[in-house]
Order: C-alpha cells, then structure tokens, then sequence
C-alpha cells in the first residue's frame, strides 16, 4: 500500500473578476444588451460604477506538495491567499484550470457549517446521506451510527430535521459523520471556531488519532492554539503560492509576520487596534544595541520610544504586552507614570529585562495609557505587532539541554534548589 494519499502537481485555480451572471435569463439578457448599447449595468450592484469580465485572478498559482499517511498538515495563509480554493479542488468541488491532483481513498471534508447536509432531513437521515457521498453502503454507516451520535452529543435531537439545529448543533454533527466513516484524508476548514471549547478539544483529540492511525488530517485555521497542539508540518500559502513547506512553527512564524525584524521600525504608519481621537501616537522605536533583535537568555532589551501627545497628560505610562509567537500573550509590564505637555513629542529609552524568558519568538505589543483617579486604564494608541524579537539559548552551557517551548512555555523557571 502507497504512503502517499494525496499529490497535488502544478496546480493553478484561475477566476474571472465580475459576475457570472444576473441569477435569471432576463438578467444576463439585459446585462448583455446594456453592454452592447454601451450602457450602465442595471444589474451592478449600488456602489458599484461597472464591473470588469474580462480581468482574470490567479487564486493559486503553481502549488505543489504531497500528503503522506499519518501526517496532520496545517494550511496557513493570510484572508485570501488562497487556502480555502485549495481544500475545494481537493474536495473536488470544483476543477483546477492548471496542474493534476491525484488522491488515493476516501476524502471526508468539513469546509463550512453542515456541508453535504439537507436542511429538511433528520440528523439520522443525514448521516446516511453523508455515507452515501463517502462511498459507504447503508450497513457500514449503520454500524458506526451509535458512535457518530454519541460523539456529536446531540442525541435529544437526532430525529429533529437539521433546519432546527443551532450552528454549533450543526458542527458536532457533521464532524462526528465525517470522522467516523473512516475518510483516508480527512479536511477541516476553520468550522470547529463555531463550537464549544469542550468539543473543540475532543474534536482535536479525535484528528490526532486519525493521523496516528495511518490516515492525514489537513487543517486549515486562524486558531494557533490549535495548530500547534495538532499538526507536525505547516504550509504557508501567500497570495496563492505556495511559499513554505516544513515545521509547524516556522509556518506559524511566517504567518504572523515574523520576518520582519528590524531594529528601528516607523510605527505611525502601523495600523492601529485603538486610538482615542488620535490625541496620542506612537511615531517610531529604535532598538540599541542590536541589528538582528536577538538577545540571550536572562539578558536586557533596550529601546528608544518616541511619540507625540496633543493633550496634557499627567499619568502617562507606556505598557508592553509579551506574546509568545501565536499571538497568546505571556505577561505584562509597565512604566511609572510620567507627565506629558499638549503638542510635544517625547522619547523615552526603556530598559525591558528579560528574566526568566524561554528561548524561541516572541511578539511586543505596546500601548500609551493613563490611570484615572478611581483605578481605569485610558487606552490613547496601541499597536498590536509593534516588533518581533528571538531569545536564545547556549545548550553546551545547560548540559544539552533544550527548551521545548510548545510542551513547557514561554518562561523558564530558576533551577530547583537541592539540599
């Protein structure tokens, strides 16, 4: 038996920008009669001066990779670069313009909230239909069906018509179907957002036996967390090419942006998350000592925040959140409060220690705050990826030994004292 399910070679997904059509005969008709009078659309949407039918979009573009058994890959990818074209060609939703793609057994996708689903028919019902699309007889999908119900944890109302179930209803449901009716390669698209914490783990824990079975798991989510606890192997996908292929963390790091490490950056032209009248602004921050924004363990940060204040402030602070390279933040600090003049642009150099932190990547989210007398924080400019930054580790000076940053953390611990 072949270690390989799925080979995707070459493949392209290309689109035509517009509409395809009016939804009716009469609307196309008289979409394309204004267009030979060298008229207004009357079909274009308002806000809309006209639409182009000619201008092509490359969705992805020369994409190539391979998925073994036993492997759990996570697709990763900013909106639109790509991810979900390349789940519906390999779900054979749709064909692609360019390039082959060859799968070896049953593929089970969950790519939006009850796919494969009839609104009118009862869950029991659509749990045979589900097995039908797999290529299973009535007998194998009644052999799993205690399993599936029981694992979607809505048997109250499994003979309840699917119209009536609640999003996260709909998603126990169809993951139990598409789990259980032993897919070769099973697709997963960002659906498990819509349910509880409780299941999302279970749902994680049941991929995870998946690939460990033999079969392959490919994920597709914004969830890091999840990510990280599931997949061995990332791709990262940019505006429809495939850019990376390798380690989960270093597909994580590529898609948040890591690359991008320079020791001074201009933060006003960084978009903001909060901003309150754009009375303050943060305008750049200059890294000393360092070009590559790389620092050893238990060793200072040092940086020169410069920013601009329209207002009289006499609390000012200037708050840094840590995050780790997912984005979960770690800890969090600040300075004493210091006074600020309305129209004056000032720089403070900051000593950050960084005690204690593991090695790996990290994310410095900062903000210009106030505390009011009665103990609220006043949020006036916050940047969320203000820069990136790497500790490091010497594992000759700690006998070999290396942090694993997913399995223990992001912060080490002093050695345990031994009398």
């Amino acid at each position: 038996m072949s270690d390989r399910l799925l080979e995707i070679d070459g493949v392209s997904k290309q689109y035509r920008l517009g509409a395809i059509g009016g939804g009716t005969l009469h609307g196309d008709l008289s979409s394309w009669f204004a267009r030979v009078r060298g008229k207004d659309d009357p079909n274009v949407k308002i806000g809309k001066e006209h639409v182009n039918y000619n201008e092509k979009f490359w969705a992805l573009k020369d994409v190539s990779f391979d998925v073994n058994r036993g492997d759990a890959v996570a697709l990763l990818g900013r909106n639109g670069a790509g991810k979900s074209t390349m789940l519906k060609l390999i779900s054979r939703i749709t064909a692609p313009t360019e390039g082959e793609i060859r799968i070896r057994g049953r593929v089970a996708s969950l790519l939006e909230i009850g796919t494969g689903f009839h609104p009118e028919l009862t869950g029991r019902d659509n749990i045979f239909l589900n097995g039908a699309i797999l290529g299973m007889s009535r007998a194998e999908t009644a052999k799993k069906m205690k399993q599936i119900i029981e694992f979607s944890e809505i048997e109250q109302f499994i003979d309840t018509p699917v119209k009536r179930y609640s999003s996260g209803m709909y998603v126990k449901l169809a993951f139990a179907v598409a789990a259980h009716l032993d897919p070769d390669v099973m697709i997963c698209d960002e659906v498990l957002a819509v349910g509880d914490l409780a299941f999302q783990q279970k749902c994680l824990t049941m991929m995870g036996n998946i690939a460990r079975d033999g079969r392959a798991v490919l994920y597709v989510s914004h969830n890091m967390r999840t990510v990280s606890q599931l997949c061995s192997r990332g791709l990262y996908l940019d505006t429809g090419r495939l850019e990376y292929d390798g380690t989960v963390e270093r597909a994580m790091e590529l898609y948040g942006g890591s690359s991008a490490r320079s020791a001074r950056r201009n933060l006003d032209e960084v978009p903001r998350t909060k901003n309150r009248g754009d009375t303050m602004r943060m305008l750049s921050i200059q890294f000393e000592n360092t070009q590559s924004l790389e620092y050893e363990m238990d060793s200072n940060m040092e940086f020169t925040l410069t920013s601009i204040s329209h207002i009289a402030e006499p609390r000012m602070r200037i708050r840094l959140i840590l995050q780790n390279s997912i984005a979960t933040p770690i800890a969090m600090t600040q300075t004493d409060a210091f006074e600020v003049q309305a129209e004056e642009t000032f720089s403070r150099r900051i000593t950050f220690p960084l005690d204690g932190i593991a090695p790996g990547e990290y994310i410095i989210k900062m903000s210009l705050v106030s505390g009011t007398p009665q103990g609220r924080t006043c949020y006036y400019d916050t940047i969320v990826d203000v820069s990136r930054f790497i500790i490091t580790d010497d594992p000759a000076a700690n006998a070999g030994f290396v942090w694993t940053e997913h399995l223990w953390g992001s912060l080490r611990l002093k050695p345990l004292e031994m009398r």
